[in-house]
């Protein structure tokens, strides 16, 4: 709540977004293949936690199945999960500045309530630093698969850790998300442009999710991509 005041005094209610500010690095997806967002967008309504301002522009990323599915087998098992334990991928160039680990996998219920196992809401996680202003978070990421460490400079498209369930989550996916500093609690989030990536509907998705995805904002890429799309590198 702190963190929050302290961005509405330090911006004056101008917090950036899609229509005054442009990312200074085009950023790859952090995975390889085909995945869909289930979380976030740059509009209010679509936004991942448009109340949290570090958190306004954040992605969800999991893998459907062409029925709708995120899982084969037994629901309560993090591995049944299409996503979990797939690499997890530096999105651009930069130097690991924060890494977290050390949380276990959170359990998985029916109902998808997300529960927090661990001491940290994002799990295991890495923060990278991309440019003066840009930082990369990648979070919920599976216990003991992290392989790069603080002041390692990474490439954009290494393998830097794998999907996981850890944190606050309700099944295992990828948390992504841009701030404008160091800080979790205190950056605002920065509305994230991918370069040379393919986007499209997801077929079947209601099957997944019965939140309303309009027609006309899953139609708006490029440049932002939202809930609803599915989403490779090219």
């Amino acid at each position: 709540m702190c963190g929050i005041i302290a961005l509405e005094y330090k911006y004056q209610g101008k917090l950036p977004d899609k229509d005054n500010y442009l990312c200074t690095t085009k950023y790859s997806l952090p995975f390889h293949g085909e995945w869909t967002v289930v979380n976030g967008g740059v509009i209010q309504e679509y936004s991942h936690s448009w109340e949290i301002p570090t958190q306004r522009y954040a992605y969800d990323f999991i893998i459907l199945n062409k029925a709708g599915k995120s899982f084969d087998g037994k629901e309560s098992n993090p591995g049944s999960f299409y996503c979990y334990g797939q690499n997890i991928l530096a999105p651009a160039d930069g130097v690991v500045i924060e890494v977290g680990d050390g949380n276990p996998d959170s359990k998985i219920t029916a109902d998808r309530k997300a529960i927090c196992s661990g001491r940290d809401i994002r799990g295991n996680y890495i923060v990278i630093q991309h440019s003066k202003n840009e930082y990369s978070l990648l979070a919920h990421l599976k216990p003991n698969s992290i392989i790069v460490s603080v002041g390692q400079h990474v490439m954009r498209g290494e393998r830097i850790a794998q999907c996981g369930n850890s944190g606050n989550s309700s099944e295992p996916h990828l948390h992504f998300h841009l701030q404008a500093g160091t800080s979790f609690y205190s950056s605002p989030g920065l509305p994230i442009e991918f370069n040379n990536i393919s986007v499209n509907p997801t077929p079947n998705y209601e099957l997944f999710d019965d939140r309303k995805v309009i027609s006309e904002i899953i139609n708006t890429y490029p440049p932002y991509i939202t809930r609803g799309h599915s989403v490779s590198n090219l």
